[in-house]
């Protein structure tokens, strides 16, 4: 797919599936900014794509005052933007029983809130005929224990997608949803424990793990004109971890 010359923002671009799409990206031409909650990961992932056409914005979703941040780079660029890939996420996993007001916050702060006034404060910096794709995932409809607030927020996140997708579509902006299932991340590393990683790939029908390569092929076919009639849609792109944990 060729998106030479257009412009695209990813928040949460420095590993896994922001920075795989940040890649793909790249090679198909697009000029990309990146963000990051740290100037390290950042240095990290432009070494990685060792591309002048990758830029980089410090800014942590999470917080309002970061995402003015990334709304002034947009807006001092002078660029409108063709595509904005809202993926930045974080989880933790543990029992109703369990969970504090603190990790509540930050998983709905950086997962809901976060992409929620990032996207209303790119609004004008959108090109009428943009997309804008959303990092999900399958637990917005599985019910797996210890996922409890994770879950709600992926939830959320698709019903605002969805209610964006309506608003939008008279400047002819399509808003759509992928939702990864088991991919080998660097926040799945951290989230779960390495017992639980074979477990996920054989609850998979394809019995593996994802790639993050494979998730970026898909948000940049969402991304693409070859997408053109497709708005407020959901991809699972879960190896059919969702069918064939039901069978």
């Amino acid at each position: 797919m060729d998106f030479k010359n257009k412009n695209v923002v990813i928040t949460g671009g420095t590993t896994g599936i922001g920075l795989a799409t940040a890649k793909a990206f790249i090679n198909a031409g697009a000029n990309v900014y990146i963000t990051g909650r740290n100037a390290s990961n950042l240095e990290k992932a432009t070494a990685a794509i060792n591309n002048p056409n990758l830029f980089t914005v410090v800014s942590d979703t999470s917080k309002l005052e970061d995402i003015s941040i990334l709304e002034k780079a947009v807006a001092e660029s002078g660029k409108k933007l063709d595509v904005l890939f809202l993926n930045a996420g974080i989880a933790t996993f543990e029992p109703i029983a369990e969970v504090t007001e603190a990790n509540f916050d930050a998983q709905f702060n950086t997962n809901v809130k976060g992409h929620f006034f990032t996207l209303q404060k790119l609004l004008p910096y959108l090109a009428d005929g943009a997309a804008v794709v959303v990092t999900s995932s399958t637990v917005a409809t599985a019910a797996n224990s210890g996922a409890s607030v994770y879950s709600a927020t992926k939830g959320a996140l698709n019903k605002i997608a969805q209610i964006a997708a309506n608003e939008l579509a008279g400047r002819k902006i399509r808003v759509n949803i992928v939702s990864p299932g088991p991919v080998l991340t660097p926040g799945l590393e951290t989230a779960v424990p390495a017992e639980a990683k074979d477990f996920l790939a054989g609850a998979t029908a394809l019995q593996r793990l994802g790639d993050p390569n494979e998730i970026a092929k898909t948000v940049l076919f969402l991304a693409s004109d070859d997408a053109s009639f497709i708005t407020g849609t959901e991809i699972v792109a879960d190896g059919g971890y969702l069918n064939y944990a039901l069978k």
